[in-house]
């Protein structure tokens, strides 16, 4: 059974940085796209960022210049480094692992406040 653990969130002030990482344990192989998505209250889950297999990224319009993502593939893991946060990036953050057969996996999410 395959399960995804986030850590790295929790309370920083506008300005502030934060590292959110995500590891993958159990049966999970060839993962092609590894993921980073947001809820806010009341809002939708939106992406966040996603990086492919061979290290492209794509990044929400709204973090573009201030998010980088990484992924680490010996060890499953996929990070995010967030940096000059603002009050409106506030939001439980998800991470998603997709392997080649398509199949989706989610974290349990971690809570990112970021205070004015």
């Amino acid at each position: 059974q395959v399960q995804l653990v986030e850590s790295g969130g929790g309370l920083v002030q506008a300005g502030g940085s934060l590292r959110l990482s995500c590891a993958a344990s159990g049966s999970i192989n060839g993962i092609r796209a590894m993921g980073w998505y947001r809820q806010a209250p009341g809002k939708q889950r939106e992406l966040v960022a996603v990086i492919l297999t061979f290290g492209s990224t794509t990044y929400a319009d709204n973090v573009k210049g201030r998010f980088t993502i990484s992924r680490d593939d010996a060890h499953k893991t996929v990070y995010l480094q967030m940096n000059s946060l603002k009050p409106e990036d506030t939001a439980v953050y998800y991470c998603k692992f997709t392997d080649f057969r398509h199949n989706d996996y989610w974290g349990q999410g971690t809570q990112v406040t970021v205070s004015s």
